[in-house]
């Protein structure tokens, strides 16, 4: 069954002095968690995403919508990245969304796919 791993950070962890060594160091942790899903034979992909300040949300109200700049969520934590795995339960997917790294605050929120047709 397919899962789609959500990674919500904190982007301003980034920022600063120290933010594009931190950067490294975890694009470093996720080549590193992506070879473990490799060895394991989990089939997977994923990206990262450009800053939550470079997203538009449309809106929808009852058959109208409004364009807004941004994204959905008003919180401290945007939607950075996200891995789609294939693993036999919710459990599997579980283990594999502990490893993924999360510098400062975050969460990752691991949702089913409703596979179509």
């Amino acid at each position: 069954m397919q899962y789609l791993l959500l990674i919500n950070e904190d982007e301003s962890v980034y920022a600063g002095e120290n933010g594009a060594r931190l950067m490294e160091e975890v694009l470093g942790k996720h080549m590193a968690f992506a070879e473990t899903l490799a060895k394991d034979g989990v089939a997977f992909s994923g990206n990262r995403l450009q800053p939550g300040a470079t997203a538009t949300t449309i809106k929808w109200d009852y058959g109208s919508h409004a364009l807004h700049d941004g994204p959905f969520a008003e919180t401290h934590e945007e939607l950075g990245g996200y891995y789609l795995i294939d693993v036999p339960d919710l459990d599997a997917a579980l283990k594999y969304a502990r490893m993924i790294p999360i510098p400062g605050k975050g969460a990752i929120e691991v949702r089913p796919v409703w596979e179509m047709g």
